[in-house]
């Protein structure tokens, strides 16, 4: 059955505006290139197997590269890296330049410095999901940082809990 047009928008509108009164979670995602971008759309989806997975829309310039390779990284960022989040959301940005602190891992995925949690993940499903890829990762290795604050987004700006 097909929405007439009228009913889609409003649709649009309804989805975005409730979306944007739902705080998510921020992350990196990366891989190897090296190449990322920010992610408000991650989720744990298993804890047997570990599973995560999160959205990357079919017109970003990631895509190709999530699309070619087998793994990556996720990074939970934490509070004081509004910046970092900013970077890597921005198209066009250099965002493994001079001010991106990071190390690489043998296996070639970039792991940002100063993150609350890592999660290197080998890419077991990617489904098409409307206008994006949902990518499906067993978590392999990882790290987390105690006592890091977690960075949120919420109505179109990034923040942390008060």
């Amino acid at each position: 059955m097909r929405i007439p047009p009228d009913v889609e928008t409003d649709t649009r509108d309804l989805f975005r505006s409730a979306f944007r009164r739902h705080a998510a979670g921020v992350a990196v995602v990366t891989t190897a290139g090296p190449v990322g971008f920010t992610a408000t759309s991650l989720a744990s989806v298993s804890m047997e197997p570990p599973l995560v997975t999160f959205g990357i829309g079919l017109g970003s310039s990631s895509w190709p590269a999530i699309r070619d390779r087998d793994s990556f990284v996720v990074h939970i960022l934490g509070e004081s890296q509004r910046d970092l989040a900013t970077l890597f959301a921005r198209s066009g940005a250099d965002r493994f330049g001079p001010e991106t602190r990071f190390d690489t891992l043998d296996t070639g995925e970039p792991v940002l410095h100063g993150v609350a949690a890592w999660l290197r993940c080998e890419i077991r499903e990617r489904f098409v999901a409307g206008d994006h890829r949902l990518v499906v990762g067993l978590v392999t290795e990882g790290e987390t940082i105690p006592g890091r604050r977690p960075l949120l987004y919420h109505d179109g700006t990034f923040g942390s809990f008060t």
